[in-house]
């Protein structure tokens, strides 16, 4: 699903979100990502973000990134027999656990690179959580800052 605005960029990637893994160099200058999940995920990214801009202009100046990612619960989160579909009550309320944060929002970042914004050091500030729910999907948008310096 894909919004654009004038105020800015809003898109919802569908699909397990994919850490971007260590960099590596194969020659030639080409670094590329070490991670092979990535790869697909970061063209999925791609491609939503492509249909978003419709081949509009690049966002320019200095911008504000959030990013959602909606991330499966693990099967032993819930319960069993006609608990099935329920929760365990010790089950924990955010993934607090791997991939952090900072690994999953990578490939986002590279994947809008060249079709949202011309560079990632264009971004002052992001915001990025990661939370349990359904259907697994990132949910991003981007925008310059507001004129008082404080995001809206």
């Amino acid at each position: 699903m894909v919004e654009p605005r004038s105020d800015g960029v809003t898109l919802t990637v569908y699909g397990v979100p994919a850490p971007g893994g260590s960099k590596r160099h194969v020659g030639g200058g080409v670094i590329v990502d070490a991670s092979t999940r990535s790869r697909p995920w970061k063209a999925l990214v791609t491609d939503a973000a492509v249909e978003t801009m419709n081949g509009g202009e690049l966002l320019t100046g200095p911008l504000v990134l959030r990013v959602r990612f909606v991330l499966p619960r693990p099967r032993g989160h819930y319960g069993s027999g006609r608990n099935a579909a329920a929760v365990r009550p010790g089950a924990p309320a955010y993934p607090a656990g791997r991939p952090d944060v900072t690994k999953l929002l990578r490939p986002v970042e590279d994947a809008l690179t060249g079709v949202v914004w011309r560079d990632d050091a264009q971004i002052v500030r992001q915001h990025a959580v990661k939370v349990y729910g359904e259907p697994a999907r990132c949910e991003i948008r981007v925008q310059a800052p507001n004129s008082q310096g404080r995001d809206s």
